[in-house]
């Protein structure tokens, strides 16, 4: 009794940081066919995270708005607050959330540099941000308290193959610190995100309509990953593990490494555009002799 009452302690004393990553580039295929769908995935996202705060008091949450120029906080924001009105019959905290997001948001959109051409989302870098707002706060965790962090990605992008090595980064040094990274993917299979996925023990899991994204969240990403060997959740998809090529940014099955910097090219190339390093050139293989067969004497 002692033992499960010590472990239930712990449990509850613990912090479960929750980062979510939300792509807001208007270049996503979802946004350009129906601009409302921004506004009802930033609903969805917004319950979703309240949802979290409302499991255990000690439970954090942070909200990174992901675009095609720059990353931004969401919630919460470092140095000022935004003025609220105490509304009857809602929990502080959670208008908190709904009206800081909302604001900043808007205020984001609205000061955007406009698109002459649908540009990628700057994913990786925005998951690079977390991991290092993940690193501060584990820093002012207080001695003998234990701080479970999780990044979840919302997005509607396409493959972005030209963040391959940023991404790499990323999803090893999450594997390094214990960080699990879940992929919520609104459109499109992305099998990088995939391969983050797989490394940090995520979940991945394609959304099959945008008007059910609530319930997704809650079913599949809202209990701690430390639970989900308990529920019955979607299987994990077979993950494609091909590697980018550095000069076209194309996701290749053969290609050709360098031995120094490991970068992959699609093409033989003498000097690596990477670390330029100079290969010797490939001859022609050598061709074997044809054996003669021995004619026995009579």
């Amino acid at each position: 009794c002692e033992f499960q009452l010590i472990a239930i302690s712990d449990t509850d004393s613990g912090i479960d940081l929750l980062v979510i990553v939300l792509d807001t580039n208007p270049s996503q295929h979802i946004v350009r066919q129906n601009p409302q769908h921004l506004t009802q995935i930033l609903e969805a996202v917004i319950a979703f995270g309240n949802a979290h705060l409302m499991q255990k008091a000690q439970n954090k949450l942070a909200v990174l708005s992901c675009a095609h120029h720059a990353t931004n906080f969401l919630y919460p924001l470092p140095r000022r607050q935004v003025e609220l009105r105490q509304v009857d019959g809602q929990y502080e905290a959670f208008s908190l959330v709904e009206k800081t997001v909302k604001q900043q948001l808007g205020s984001i959109l609205m000061n955007a540099p406009r698109l002459a051409a649908p540009c990628e989302s700057l994913l990786a870098g925005s998951m690079a941000m977390a991991l290092c707002y993940i690193s501060r706060l584990q820093r002012s965790v207080p001695a003998g308290v234990k701080m479970h962090s999780r990044i979840l990605v919302l997005t509607g992008s396409n493959e972005c193959a030209s963040q391959y090595m940023t991404f790499m980064n990323v999803f090893f040094t999450a594997q390094k610190l214990g960080i699990v990274i879940d992929t919520c993917a609104l459109d499109k299979t992305l099998s990088l995100l995939q391969q983050g996925c797989d490394i940090t023990s995520g979940q991945f899991l394609k959304v099959a309509q945008l008007d059910g994204l609530l319930q997704y969240l809650l079913w599949v990403f809202l209990p701690a990953p430390q639970m989900r060997h308990k529920l019955v959740l979607p299987p994990p998809p077979k993950v494609d593990y091909r590697a980018s090529c550095f000069c076209h940014r194309e996701l290749i099955d053969i290609g050709y490494v360098c031995s120094v910097c490991l970068s992959v090219f699609c093409k033989y190339s003498p000097i690596c555009t990477t670390c330029h390093t100079i290969f010797k050139t490939p001859g022609p293989l050598p061709s074997k002799g044809k054996k003669r067969k021995k004619v026995d004497k009579q």
